[in-house]
């Protein structure tokens, strides 16, 4: 008895180190939805998270009556700041984006309505600047106006928010904070600090204080400042959320007594670095929180929103009710705006690019480079890599995906299919319609691929099946050969590179020349 008791649990210590690399699903699956991709509501009353699967970092929500809008960091990929739309909180639809032009990697946002106006305000930065921006439009699906640079370049992930005095501020990053004009569109005084912060014991597991993403809820005659500490990387138990309380909104502030409302506490939960949430009333008295995360195992999806529900106690904090959210919970109430999600698939046929789609670190003339034919997008090549091709990106939320693209290359150009991170970390091939090139470790073997001086057509496919990488290629698109090098990318992340970004699917043209795409195909798999 004494050997199966410890037989036992030796086996359960394995499954727990095993959860810390690499975790299995949870014992109710996600349903399947567009390109069989995974989605949050199970189509019994429950849904299970990620609500937004792959990098949907930093969410900010506004409720607009029954209508819920979203958007969150979108860092170096333009068109920025995606707009989507819901009315239960768990199924979204896109509506847009509401920036083109290129500012900066675009850190945490937060939407708003003020009066009849919606405005985004963010912080962007270069590597040579750093500044925070506002965007406003009269509808939510746009136009939206061009970015205001309201200076603030020492903060970051600016809340809005309006006082007792009717007047509106902008909270910062550290606890400071600033008046904001009547319109919203500049600054008026300088910021002061109001808030210091809840202090964690120093022998937890964290990446750096980092007090940040302060969103502002007023309920009952509070006002509530919800931030984030613990930075939003590094250990698996760092971020966490926090709150604090003030009769007005110069403060002082008060502490929750049971801060912190949310963190990770082990690497054995199916979340890792949970924190940066926003507060939201449902439609039904019910309240809940969004907020990002790592899938256990899976930093290279980026962080993917979170949602859990959320109770108030009668001494007027709210507690987290959703525990690891390692199982499905009860659904918010509200109507459903449509299947969730959108189709990564493009057959390249319209008139412009398809919302799925954004350039890694455009120039501000990007966009010339793009030419639609009817029959596929033909991409001016750019650099002579993808390090220096700002190639076309799109967000996978699946732990295993398939893509495939057909390719005409024109001579004088080099395109190919990848698994982009940033300019730094890569993977993938690519081909001068004669020969290949391996992108690998975000180095290119060989070094540089002449051009072809007949260029060619060719079909690829992408297989990331876990962090297995395996690349096909065909000239015809039905007989395929296996590249013979495959590849693991489970350290294609951020705490290998930095800059919090994602590992993306993505087309390059490269040289002087022209690539078409044509008939671009995402699939996930089980």
């Amino acid at each position: 008895m004494r050997l199966r008791t410890t037989l036992a649990s030796f086996a359960t210590a394995c499954l727990l180190l095993a959860g810390a690399g690499h975790a299995a699903e949870p014992a109710t699956a996600w349903k399947r939805g567009i390109e069989n991709q995974r989605q949050a509501d199970l189509g019994n009353g429950t849904f299970l998270n990620p609500v937004f699967a792959g990098d949907r970092p930093d969410p900010s929500v506004l409720k607009d009556g029954e209508d819920y809008y979203l958007t969150l960091s979108s860092f170096d990929a333009y068109p920025g700041l995606p707009i989507w739309h819901s009315r239960d909180l768990v199924n979204w639809q896109p509506l847009g984006h509401a920036i083109t032009r290129n500012v900066g990697a675009i850190w945490a946002p937060d939407i708003v309505k003020h009066g009849s106006r919606y405005y985004i305000y963010f912080p962007a930065r270069t590597g040579e600047t750093r500044s925070n921006f506002v965007v406003w439009a009269d509808s939510i699906k746009g136009p939206w106006s061009e970015p205001i640079d309201i200076g603030l370049g020492a903060y970051i992930d600016p809340g809005h928010a309006v006082g007792e005095d009717g007047k509106r501020y902008l909270f910062l990053s550290g606890g400071d904070y600033v008046q904001l004009a009547d319109d919203g569109l500049s600054v008026v005084g300088t910021p002061k600090h109001v808030y210091d912060g809840w202090k964690y014991p120093e022998s937890w597991d964290v990446e750096a204080y980092a007090q940040e993403g302060p969103k502002i809820n007023f309920r009952d005659g509070w006002y509530y400042m919800t931030t984030a500490v613990g930075g939003t990387a590094g250990p698996p138990t760092g971020h966490m959320v926090i709150t604090a309380r003030s009769r007005s909104i110069h403060g002082p502030w008060v502490n929750a007594p049971n801060n912190p409302i949310m963190r990770t506490r082990s690497a054995a939960e199916p979340w890792w670095s949970r924190g940066h949430a926003t507060v939201i009333e449902g439609t039904d008295g019910r309240w809940w929180m969004m907020y990002h995360g790592y899938e256990n195992g899976y930093w290279t999806l980026g962080r993917q929103a979170l949602l859990e529900p959320i109770e108030w106690t009668a001494d007027g904090w709210f507690v987290a009710k959703g525990g690891d959210l390692g199982q499905p919970l009860a659904k918010p109430s509200g109507s459903s705006v449509g299947p969730h999600g959108m189709a990564l698939s493009d057959d390249f046929r319209g008139t412009r690019l398809g919302p799925q789609w954004s350039f890694f670190n455009p120039a501000q003339d990007e966009y010339a480079r793009l030419d639609f034919t009817g029959k596929g997008l033909v991409l001016q090549g750019k650099g002579e890599t993808p390090r220096d091709s700002s190639p076309l990106t799109a967000i996978a939320g699946d732990t295993a995906y398939q893509f495939e693209v057909e390719m005409h290359v024109a001579p004088g150009a080099v395109g190919g299919a990848l698994l982009y991170y940033s300019d730094r970390l890569y993977v993938g091939v690519g081909s001068n319609g004669e020969k290949f090139i391996m992108h690998r470790y975000g180095e290119e073997r060989p070094t540089r691929l002449a051009p072809s001086t007949t260029g060619g057509t060719l079909w690829l496919r992408v297989t990331n099946n876990r962090h297995i990488v395996t690349i096909h290629s065909s000239t015809d698109g039905k007989t395929w050969q296996k590249y013979p090098v495959q590849m693991e990318v489970s350290g294609y992340h951020h705490n290998v590179a930095g800059k919090f970004l994602a590992l993306k699917p993505a087309l390059y043209a490269a040289g002087q020349g022209k690539v078409e795409f044509r008939n671009f195909r995402y699939r996930a798999l089980d």
